[in-house]
């Protein structure tokens, strides 16, 4: 069966979507209706921008989100996904390709997700890290035993699991990750703390947009981060999505259940080739490709 896997923040790159802008009259369209929507020529900074303008939220979310969605619509009836799934923002790409939402409705969420995630980040000092080579379980003790917030974020593969909250109470978790036998344990270039309580702000403002948004039934199950399992239902897609910011990105859990579900080839559809290295990583006998 094939899997389509839409990446998240993090996969842009400069020059991002340019090709696919000039070689197609569709992708042309569609960008230029984003830039309209969004208020300014996010094109520009895609095709021309440096990697510290790429790197602004609410710049990389939508870029990122464009780029997959765009490219999934050039594909047409090479587009046929029997399960999708998207990492953090690549959910909202998932949902935009198959259908579940408008590519109008998607972006002016994403663009929303982006600004209410800034906005969250300013609020107080807050960070990620990533925690290689240690067993998900005693990460999750780790978090757990530190004062201050600090919560498993981004399930990313066996052995590398991304944490997620107040500055202090970061850098003391990574301490104490070493100490238990981590490999590495560091401070991600990030703004904020993504998907831990740290985000609750956002998740509220959000909420209203999603909850005032029109979703259809996909044409493919969505195996959505908070549930890591299938799921079609629009009422339900829309309460795991709102979720989404608060809870952690059971990317290992999907992808499992995906394989046991039936999935033997994935495809991603974006910038980068991240997803492909993590699918990999968490089952190498599973076929891997870029669309």
């Amino acid at each position: 069966m094939k899997a389509y896997v839409f990446p998240g923040q993090g996969a842009q790159f400069p020059g991002m979507g340019k090709e696919l802008y000039e070689q197609s009259d569709l992708a042309k369209e569609l960008f230029e209706r984003a830039n309209e929507i969004l208020g300014f020529r996010i094109t520009d900074i895609m095709f021309n921008g440096t990697p510290e303008e790429l790197k602004e939220t609410k710049v990389t979310q939508p870029a990122v989100f464009l780029h997959s969605v765009i490219l999934a619509k050039t594909l047409g009836d090479n587009f046929k996904p029997e399960m999708a799934a998207g990492h953090s923002l690549g959910e909202f790409s998932a949902l935009v390709a198959c259908g579940a939402l408008s590519f109008e409705d998607g972006l002016k969420l994403v663009a929303k997700r982006a600004a209410a995630m800034q906005k969250a980040c300013e609020i107080t000092p807050s960070t990620m890290a990533a925690v290689l080579g240690l067993d998900d379980k005693i990460v999750e003790e780790v978090c757990q035993s530190i004062d201050g917030i600090v919560v498993p974020a981004n399930y990313n593969c066996p052995g590398q699991l991304v944490i997620s909250g107040e500055t202090s109470a970061v850098e003391k978790a990574c301490e104490a990750m070493k100490a238990a036998g981590a490999k590495r344990a560091l401070i991600l270039p990030v703004g904020g703390a993504f998907h831990s309580p740290m985000m609750e702000p956002a998740r509220e403002e959000l909420a209203t947009a999603i909850e005032n948004a029109e979703f259809s039934q996909p044409i493919c199950p969505i195996y959505q981060n908070v549930t890591a399992s299938a799921v079609s239902d629009p009422d339900q897609i829309k309460s795991n999505l709102i979720v989404q910011l608060t809870a952690p990105v059971k990317w290992t859990q999907s992808v499992q259940q995906m394989i046991a579900d039936g999935a033997t080839i994935f495809t991603e559809v974006g910038p980068g080739n991240v997803l492909q290295g993590l699918v990999k990583k968490i089952n190498k006998e599973t076929e891997v490709a870029g669309a």
